[in-house]
């Protein structure tokens, strides 16, 4: 059996969701969201001679003083992912100086990318996975996912959300990199339908 493990790129692959089957408006407090865990269970189910070893995502943390509720809500979702064996890595957002949660300003995430291109290199290269499957769509991730293709000894997948009018994918110009599309359908049984804002 080849060995999976699955890397998810949170909030990336959330505002993929978003855009895909919602036209990138946050209708409800869990539009967008997905079960990670179920997410990695389905891609590996693809194929029969696989089995998923680990999912692990990877997601900014809000500051808890200048963004209070959404730093609760994050918390409460990291520690749902971590409960369903998920290996969850977080950093703190950065905050452009004027910051206010009631102005245009947006905070952002720094190293995430960076935290998921070194582990897919270097567990590739440890011989931790046979099969790595990236779920974003950030092109910052490419060394990494060429660095798995060019001999790390693993093979290298990504996935994407996909309907009829919107896909999204991470690709490499002149590399036959293998997609895990995933439709409506796929959305909807990976969907965490859970409102993190409360504390209920």
């Amino acid at each position: 059996m080849k060995r999976v493990i699955v890397f998810i790129d949170g909030q990336n692959f959330y505002r993929s969701a978003l855009r895909a089957f919602f036209d990138g408006r946050a209708e409800s407090n869990s539009a967008g969201q997905f079960h990670p865990e179920m997410l990695g269970k389905l891609l590996a189910s693809r194929d029969a001679d696989r089995i998923l070893t680990e999912v692990r995502v990877y997601t900014g943390r809000p500051d808890a003083y200048l963004q209070a509720k959404a730093h609760a809500a994050n918390v409460r979702q990291c520690q749902a992912w971590e409960k369903a064996a998920c290996y969850v890595f977080t950093r703190p957002l950065r905050y452009p100086p004027g910051f206010s949660a009631r102005g245009d300003l947006r905070p952002e995430e720094k190293g995430i990318d960076v935290a998921i291109a070194l582990d897919f290199a270097r567990l590739a290269e440890r011989g931790a996975y046979d099969v790595g499957i990236l779920c974003s769509g950030d092109t910052d991730l490419i060394p990494a996912v060429e660095v798995v293709l060019d001999g790390a000894g693993a093979t290298a997948e990504v996935a994407g959300w996909r309907t009829d009018t919107y896909r999204q994918r991470l690709s490499i110009p002149g590399r036959n990199v293998w997609c895990h599309w995933l439709a409506r359908a796929d959305y909807e049984e990976v969907r965490d339908s859970r409102d993190y804002t409360s504390p209920e």
